[in-house]
């Protein structure tokens, strides 16, 4: 018996040794996530947000076209342009398309209502020539020059303020060569410089009270906000990164009653949705993004008095043309004209 249990003791020994052995050859091995092998998916930090996908609302063309910048006038139309043929393009309340202001060699990447119902389009040039700001009347035709190409800016986006003046993105620069920048347009005509030294500077908007200006930086995939004491000034250490995105890129944005941040992702056929803490609350997707249609997504627009958001979005060499999309926010449309 005693030798018995003795080499039952030993059997075990050897298993035991036997096993550990095989344990300790077992290397640990990295395996992939599911998904994420696409440029334009929902980054893993993101996908766990409330989402929902929009809803064609109208098709603009069956060719490329890049659409930018939608805005609603006082008469209910939407407004929209086409950045590089330049003409400003109409949608009325009966959804018939028109061209509102015709093609020019300056383009047209932004477009802003002023209090007075003028239409301020900014441009960003051409090979030939620096971008322009321009008015024009609310039926199209020209009223002057408000930022001129000697100036030598290339004008991608703008927002206008209580004091009269405006701010707009100068579309320059380089992740190792920031030129870009924003600057601020008095109702005097002045032009002060707010940032320097940016890569590439975007989308821009003010909260409701006008105290805080945000700007997205397209080539570096940051989200500055930046504190004002008056609509020249930034505050003492008011100025911050406060969001940097996933992936590409970010590009204009619009700002409800509440102060959420709606910030389309071009090349992602998505808008992201931030508070304004800067906090990520939501997404809204394009209709077919999952098989790569419809990415270009620029901006969007909220109709006033609603929660209703009516984003533009092309599909570049796919074949789908330009069109609109239509969803719902979370709460409605600043004043069209709060901070005029």
């Amino acid at each position: 018996m005693g030798y018995s249990r003795c080499a039952v003791l030993a059997a075990m020994s050897i298993m035991l040794f036997s096993l550990h052995v095989q344990a300790a050859d077992v290397t640990p091995t990295l395996s992939y996530p599911s998904g994420g092998k696409q440029l334009y998916e929902v980054p893993f930090a993101e996908r766990h947000l409330p989402t929902i996908t929009a809803k064609r609302w109208l098709k603009v063309s069956d060719g490329e076209m890049q659409t930018e910048s939608p805005a609603f006038d006082r008469e209910g139309n939407l407004l929209f342009v086409e950045v590089f043929g330049g003409q400003v393009l109409k949608i009325d309340k009966q959804k018939r398309l028109s061209i509102l202001v015709p093609k020019s060699s300056r383009g047209s990447a932004g477009l802003a209502i002023h209090k007075n119902g003028q239409l301020y389009v900014a441009g960003l040039g051409s090979s030939q020539e620096f971008g322009s700001i321009t008015a024009f009347h609310p039926n199209g035709n020209f009223v002057r020059s408000v930022i001129d190409v000697e100036q030598r800016f290339v004008v991608d986006d703008l927002v206008f303020d209580s004091a009269g003046g405006f701010y707009f993105t100068d579309f320059k620069g380089t992740p190792t060569q920031p030129t870009g920048g924003v600057y601020y347009n008095s109702a005097d005509g002045k032009t002060i410089p707010i940032l320097r030294n940016m890569a590439l500077p975007n989308g821009i908007a003010l909260s409701p009270d006008g105290k805080t200006l945000w700007v997205t930086e397209f080539a570096t995939g940051l989200l500055h906000r930046v504190e004002l004491i008056d609509a020249q000034t930034v505050a003492p250490f008011g100025e911050a990164v406060v969001y940097r995105f996933n992936g590409p890129s970010p590009d204009s944005m619009r700002v409800d009653e509440d102060g959420n941040l709606y910030i389309a992702m071009y090349t992602q056929g998505r808008v992201l949705v931030l508070n304004s803490n800067a906090n990520p609350i939501g997404q809204i997707l394009m209709p077919g993004r999952e098989e790569g249609r419809y990415l270009r997504t620029t901006s969007l627009a909220i109709k006033p008095g609603t929660n209703e958001l009516f984003l533009v979005a092309n599909d570049g060499d796919n074949g789908g043309g330009a069109a609109i999309f239509h969803a719902r926010g979370f709460a409605k449309s600043l004043n069209l004209y709060s901070h005029q």
